[in-house]
């Protein structure tokens, strides 16, 4: 059956990204809906098969040929190709803006997984979503902000838990963004030829340092051992309209329009679009919007930006192991030119519920040395321990995290 939205956009749809406020009743019914459940964004991606997998390492340059070739995936323990773990961010982004504060914009601040099973060719994704909590605190950025956690489990077509994950939302009010300009000072970065060669080396380079087939075991990892480093960049829009692809992701025409009817807030006429209606989230493609909401120019997308931080982690753990964990913060905005560069450091080594597992230490930081993207990596590695069981997948283990973390 056909939906039907016969409320005309022009009467709530802007000319401008709506300037909504932050205010004790707004963030009162935010928190009024701590503990209900969310109708998931999308499902964009919700079947696994060779080509969106393969599209999703596209969408973000993984090159591991266990998430990207059939004839190198039936040759290894799995008997088949595997999903890269921050597949099921391509069913929807966790951690974006769908509820509450109407007007007030949304950034992704970061995601925190723990994984329990693969995705493979054949499944099929879904996930149920529920409100965690709301915080309140100041920022230089916008001075009042309001954070939002939201819960999902992502599940198989057999009731499987794949993966439990922790979205964070940072919202602000857009005027109070444009007048604090924070980021003002900040130019896009120019390279010399010597820069720019040598990213381009680390990136053509990257894929010698795929661990692969090659395993790594618990006994061998030192702590204070550093991962080989992986470059992302110079960010360009062939990167993040990419990703978007990758992601399965697109609304256009009647799509959007109807979007805009039911969520005003969100959408505006552009008039450099001839007043087309587009997303409040264009800014990551036009610099006049992203300067809207006080970012210096277009950026990147933090989910992209998470899968980078991931693919870090499983270039260096080899086939065998298993991601468990990985916890990503975006605290400074990635602008068109900068680069990523994605490093690690081996900070303990553990035993829990029989698997033998490492902490990594993550973060990403861009050209002008600023870290970026803070975060923290668990790997389940092989063992020679013979009183420790083999694995294929992280499903023994639990590490009791808390819900808000």
């Amino acid at each position: 059956m056909s939906t039907v939205t016969s409320a005309p956009a022009d009467a709530s749809v802007g000319n401008a990204p709506a300037e909504g406020r932050i205010t004790d009743q707004a963030v009162a019914d935010a928190r009024a809906m701590i503990g209900l459940q969310l109708r998931p964004e999308g499902p964009y991606l919700q079947d696994a098969s060779p080509d969106t997998l393969r599209n999703w390492c596209n969408g973000i340059g993984d090159l591991n040929p266990l998430y990207r070739e059939i004839g190198y995936g039936a040759g290894t323990r799995y008997g088949t190709m595997l999903a890269h773990p921050m597949f099921p961010m391509a069913f929807g982004w966790l951690g974006r803006t769908r509820w509450g504060l109407p007007g007030v914009h949304g950034f992704y601040a970061g995601n925190d997984w723990e994984l329990f099973r693969h995705v493979r060719p054949g499944d099929r994704v879904s996930a149920i979503e529920r409100v965690v909590g709301v915080e309140e605190k100041e920022s230089k950025f916008s001075g009042r902000l309001v954070l939002q956690y939201v819960e999902a489990c992502y599940y198989n077509q057999r009731g499987e838990l794949l993966a439990r994950a922790l979205g964070t939302c940072t919202r602000h009010e857009r005027k109070a963004a444009r007048d604090t300009g924070k980021y003002k000072e900040i130019v896009q970065h120019e390279y010399t030829n010597e820069e720019r060669d040598r990213i381009d080396q680390m990136v053509l380079d990257e894929p010698r340092n795929i661990r692969g087939a090659n395993l790594r075991y618990w006994e061998d990892v030192n702590e204070g051992e550093e991962l080989p480093t992986i470059a992302r960049g110079p960010l360009s829009l062939m990167d993040t309209m990419g990703f978007l692809v990758g992601c399965g992701r697109g609304h256009t025409h009647g799509v959007v329009l109807q979007a805009a009817v039911k969520h005003p807030g969100h959408y505006f006429r552009n008039p450099e679009a001839g007043g087309g209606v587009e997303y409040t989230g264009i800014g990551h493609h036009r610099e006049s919007v992203a300067k809207e909401v006080g970012v210096p120019g277009t950026y990147d997308y933090g989910p992209q930006r998470s899968a980078w931080m991931c693919s870090l982690i499983t270039n260096w753990m080899g086939d065998a192991a298993f991601l468990k964990r990985v916890r990503t913060e975006m605290r400074r905005f990635n602008i068109v030119g900068d680069t990523t560069f994605c490093k690690g450091r081996v900070t303990r080594k553990y035993v829990k519920d029989k698997m033998a597992l490492v902490d990594i230490e993550i973060a990403a930081e861009n050209q002008r040395g600023e870290v970026t993207t803070p975060g923290l990596a668990t790997v389940a590695l092989p063992s020679r321990d013979v009183r420790l069981p083999a694995f294929i997948d992280g499903s023994t283990c639990d590490l009791e995290l808390p819900v808000v973390r």
